[in-house]
């Protein structure tokens, strides 16, 4: 195996632990044993050959004692995106009954690659990640304050409490990578927690947009 082959696999382990942390942030099962897999245990799973066979990274879960709420991670073996790999990918969605799917793409998406993840919004919630943005987990990064998706009945307290509207909160994009990291929808509503010197503590609000 030569220096590059390496670099490959190093690239799609970091990448697969990422992936395997926003899963699991976000609510659903992931095995404790998938993060802390270590290169050599992810080189010999799935590098056996010499290089990753992708389809084997593919895998699907739900969040605790909700069978009905599915996601399925899909890698795709295309470095650009086009319609054909996205109707592959939507047909496992379709034979798997699963509504929620991220694909993974080395380069890129064609345009009208993605006009299918719009175009399919009513019937699927589709999202796209580049591998690149996957390399670290923007989270653990420490200029990054801790984030915390609050429950529908969570954010209609906190808007009783304070006496506000939706449209009083400060905002957040849905671009925002951290939101894109949380899968959030609009009107979802983030609980931020940052270091205060003088409290020790201090939380901020804001609603996606």
């Amino acid at each position: 195996m030569n220096a590059e082959e390496d670099r490959n696999i190093a690239r799609l382990w970091k990448i697969n632990r990422t992936i395997h942390e926003l899963v699991k942030d976000r609510g659903f099962e992931v095995s404790e044993d998938e993060i802390q897999l270590d290169f050599a245990g992810f080189k010999s799973l799935y590098a056996a050959h010499g290089s990753v066979d992708k389809t084997k990274l593919n895998f699907f879960t739900n969040k605790p004692n909700v069978e009905t709420d599915r996601i399925f991670i899909f890698f795709a073996d295309e470095k650009n995106v086009s319609i054909k790999t996205m109707r592959k990918f939507l047909g496992i969605l379709d034979e798997k009954a699963i509504l929620r799917g991220i694909i993974i793409y080395s380069e890129k998406m064609t345009p009208s690659a993605k006009k299918v993840i719009s175009a399919m919004s009513t019937t699927y919630t589709l999202e796209d990640f580049e591998e690149a943005s996957l390399l670290v987990n923007i989270t653990h990064h420490t200029l990054v304050p801790k984030h915390e998706v609050l429950k529908p009945e969570e954010k209609k307290l906190l808007l009783e409490k304070y006496r506000l509207k939706d449209t009083q909160l400060p905002r957040i994009q849905l671009t925002d990578p951290v939101a894109r990291y949380y899968g959030l929808t609009r009107g979802q509503v983030v609980k931020i927690t940052r270091p205060s010197e003088t409290s020790g503590r201090y939380a901020s609000y804001r609603i996606a947009f």
